[in-house]
């Protein structure tokens, strides 16, 4: 692979989910969760996806990895597809087992997604013994030197996960993802369930771990103060959709779409008493299950004309790296964020 392709490459990618109307109906509705988004990530880089809780952020995030299967589109990683629609290709079995070891996950909530039955010593060295890089002895000895490099010693190995805080969990959790020295790693709000004292910990060991191992990360939060911090490119999701992506610079610095704009008008600043341009959004949040017509984000844009609610917006490049969808990004006008990168 070229040096100049992209890691991860996700394309039109879409997951719908069933729902019953009703508890005693026979009558179904789908919510959108993923209606067709698109992005790359270099190697060695960090793409942030943001929006509010509910937009799909989340179901992205593993249904790139497979963990839930995709209805339509493409994901490849190092130029080899992981799942393609069109020519009907989807990774089982033993091959998305060989697949795996170059793409794992760090979850959320680390206590639920450690076994309580199984000292972090076991849990860190399970996935080496299943994909046979050690066995026995030799698994607890490579799982040690990745806990050690997560910042637990050795002497913790033999305890359990209720035996720890939850940023020793987390790091459990980091380790754990670490262990098959993977390529690719989704970190699905890998902060969120922790006190601010430790986030900046948990942030500056994925830094470390991704200079020492060449990591690329798919980065999901809801934090743009975090993503900010963390991201060097940075997708901004609504109701399954992504309005705009970008490098972090553009992002901050220039955003052009409604709804990014809002976001980012209610990040904290650093000097509080400077006034800034708050944007409230009005109108409801339409159900994924029952979207509107026309661009999704219409109901609550505050510069939404007639062909926002009739005609879905198509992908539009603002600069190079720079893209947004929305039928009126040109017309939104400047927004100073005030917020320094």
């Amino acid at each position: 692979m070229s040096e100049n392709t992209p890691l991860l490459r996700v394309e039109n990618l879409v997951k719908y989910y069933p729902v019953r109307t009703g508890i005693f109906s026979a009558g179904r509705r789908t919510v959108k969760a993923v209606n067709g988004i698109s992005f790359t990530i270099d190697r060695g880089k960090t793409f942030g996806l943001v929006g509010e809780s509910g937009c799909g952020k989340s179901t992205a995030g593993r249904a790139i990895l497979n963990l839930v299967e995709p209805d339509r589109g493409a994901v490849s990683l190092a130029g080899r597809d992981i799942y393609n629609s069109e020519t009907g290709l989807r990774l089982r079995g033993a091959a998305m087992h060989r697949a795996r070891r170059d793409m794992q996950i760090i979850f959320q909530d680390p206590y639920a997604s450690l076994d309580p039955r199984m000292s972090i010593g076991q849990a860190v060295a399970e996935g080496i013994e299943k994909h046979r890089l050690a066995r026995g002895k030799g698994a607890l000895e490579l799982a040690g030197e990745v806990l050690e490099k997560c910042g637990i010693g050795r002497e913790s190995f033999l305890r359990y996960p209720h035996e720890f805080s939850g940023g020793q969990r987390q790091r459990v959790g980091i380790a754990r993802a670490l262990a098959l020295k993977p390529a690719f790693i989704v970190a699905d709000e890998p902060i969120a369930a922790l006190d601010v004292s430790v986030q900046a910990q948990i942030l500056n060991l994925m830094s470390e771990l991704q200079e020492d191992y060449d990591l690329t990360y798919l980065f999901i939060s809801h934090d743009l103060g975090v993503v900010r911090y963390f991201c060097d490119s940075i997708g901004v999701m609504y109701l399954g959709r992504l309005v705009e992506t970008g490098s972090r610079k553009h992002l901050f610095e220039e955003p052009v779409h409604p709804y990014t704009q809002a976001l980012l008008s209610a990040v904290p600043v650093e000097k509080p008493w400077e006034k800034r341009n708050r944007i409230k959004l009005t109108g409801e949040l339409p159900s994924p299950a029952d979207l509107p017509r026309g661009c999704v984000f219409h109901t609550r844009c505050p510069h939404a004309g007639e062909i926002c609610r009739t005609e879905t917006p198509g992908e539009e490049q603002v600069r190079e790296g720079h893209r947004v969808s929305c039928h009126r990004w040109r017309e939104t006008g400047n927004f100073a964020t005030g917020i320094n990168i």
